[in-house]
């Protein structure tokens, strides 16, 4: 286990979690670019795939922004006609959210890409080293309620 006492294992364990987001990000990052999109827009699709239907109130508390922060990509996605919000059937008032097909091709192709990387590093770590992975990552998530 790392010393985290220990300036310098403080440093080795933030850059490998630096350098280890870069690697997972970077190939998204250059396909998101390419439509003048950034890492907010991701998400906001990632989020919309993963709970179909999601209402607007239920993405802000997902991402833990602000209407304010949330209004101009989301606007951006459905002008690109990748999202799209629809009324709820129980509650005129509420919208929901769904991917678009060309939205649905779009989230795929950059989960496809950041799959593929984490399948190769995955085998190359091993069974249990994954499973502290995810156990550090669900931490990490947790810690920020």
């Amino acid at each position: 286990m790392l010393d985290l006492k220990n300036p310098s294992s403080q440093q080795m364990a933030m850059e490998a979690f630096f350098f280890g987001y870069q690697a997972f990000t970077a190939k998204a990052d250059e396909m998101l670019e390419r439509r003048g999109l950034s890492r907010v827009h991701q998400r906001i699709v990632f989020f919309i795939a993963r709970y179909p239907s999601l209402s607007v109130k239920e993405l802000l508390a997902l991402l833990g922004v602000t209407k304010q922060a949330l209004n101009m990509p989301l606007r951006q996605l459905m002008e690109m006609h990748l999202v799209s919000s629809v009324a709820s059937e129980t509650d005129k008032r509420k919208r929901l959210l769904e991917l678009t097909a060309e939205g649905q091709r779009f989230e795929q192709a950059l989960r496809r890409e950041q799959v593929k990387l984490l399948e190769r590093v995955f085998a190359e770590a091993g069974e249990a080293a994954v499973d502290g992975w995810l156990a550090v990552n669900l931490a990490l998530g947790k810690s920020s309620d």
